[in-house]
């Protein structure tokens, strides 16, 4: 798990993870990069994150993985990330292609619902939550499950 100030440089850091995946045998690389699109009249999204616990979801991933035989590997993006550029990328090495399509696919819907990262729009220069966007975490206080 990477954590970058601003969007992330996609081009850099997938050479990097190729090179190290390649080195392992692995038959199959499953990269998933996400794009901050315009919507809404936002200029770009702003992204907070609560490193320990992301850090304890992303190692309970990487043990799930690695009882298939594969790897995970994930960069995101701290603080704000223009229109068109990369906030997220997550990729799955494996043997063979079925186990790589699947937890690629799990992993990126668990991401979403459960990564403790809080996503702000950024409009008119200012960041404004947004919630209506936003999946609530239990226990995370004003911004996660109302009881």
């Amino acid at each position: 798990m990477e954590l970058f100030q601003g969007a992330l440089e996609v081009e850099v850091i997938l050479a990097k993870w190729y090179q190290e995946i390649a080195k392992q045998n692995y038959g199959v690389f499953i990269p998933f990069i996400g794009i901050v699109r315009e919507e809404g009249g936002i200029e770009a999204l702003s992204f907070d994150i609560y490193e320990p616990v992301l850090q304890e979801w992303f190692n309970k991933w990487q043990e799930r993985a690695k009882k298939e035989g594969a790897l995970i590997k994930m960069a995101h993006s701290l603080g704000d990330v223009a229109l068109h550029k990369s906030s997220f990328i997550g990729a799955v090495a494996s043997p063979k292609r079925k186990v790589a399509l699947r937890l690629i696919n799990e992993f990126v819907e668990d991401f979403k619902a459960n990564a403790p990262i809080w996503k702000y729009d950024v409009i008119d220069g200012k960041r404004v939550y947004a919630k209506d966007r936003s999946t609530p975490m239990e226990g995370a206080g004003i911004l996660g499950v109302e009881k």
